[in-house]
Formats: structure tokens, C-alpha cells, sequence
């Protein structure tokens, strides 16, 4: 399985990026997503998760700013991000599990891309 994460740049605060994940397998398969970001010298912490039946799941730094959402038309997972500050600044990966049977799940990692926020 391959991901590819795109959308990240430099914005200035307060400005908007939608990140997109591409996976190369069927969004259908995929029971639970997640995006991640990890700033310089800091841990990876998880950023927003949706399930495979559209629950949301969101870290309070980032609710009421970030969507994510599933679409199966594109087969993408992505992360709209709005009113965006410095410290959203780190590379966000994104993370899907894929089910390929009633007991059977791997875990996989896109190559990350980078969200700079600033003046």
C-alpha cells in the first residue's frame, strides 16, 4: 500500500491548506484513518481520525480549525486546515489501516509533507 501526502506549504496565519492523502488501495478497504504532525524535537502526536463510517475524532489544539473526511471518489483522506497558526507548523503524515480480512489489519504511513505557518 502506497500513500501520498500533498498540499503542504508556507501560509501565512490565519490562512487556510487542505492536505490530501492518496492511498493506492480501495478507501472502502480502509477501516480507520488518521492524520499525524510532528514539529522539530517533538513527538508525533495525532492531529485528527475518521473510521470507516465517517466518525470524527479530533486533538483539542487543532478543533473547531481542522476537518478531516474520506472521499471515495478520489480515494483520498484529506485535512482541511483553517485559521492556521505558527505553532501548526510540522510535517503531517498521514496513517491508514487497511483491512484485508475479519482479523486481519496492517498499519501504514504516508512519506509526510511539510506546513509552515508564518509572516
Amino acid at each position: 500500500v502506497q500513500l501520498q501526502a500533498s498540499g503542504g506549504g508556507l501560509v501565512q496565519p490565519g490562512g487556510s491548506l487542505r492536505l490530501s492523502c492518496a492511498a493506492s488501495v480501495s478507501i472502502r478497504s480502509i477501516s480507520f484513518a488518521a492524520w499525524y504532525r510532528q514539529a522539530p524535537g517533538k513527538q508525533r502526536d495525532l492531529v485528527a481520525s475518521i473510521t470507516v463510517g465517517g466518525i470524527t475524532n479530533y486533538a483539542d489544539f487543532v478543533k473547531g480549525r481542522f476537518t478531516i473526511s474520506r472521499d471515495n471518489t478520489k480515494n483520498t483522506i484529506d485535512l482541511q486546515m483553517s485559521s492556521l497558526r505558527p505553532e501548526d507548523t510540522a510535517v503531517y503524515y498521514c496513517n491508514v489501516e487497511v483491512t484485508y480480512g475479519p482479523t486481519w489489519f496492517e498499519n501504514y504511513w504516508g512519506q509526510g509533507t511539510q506546513v509552515t505557518v508564518s509572516s
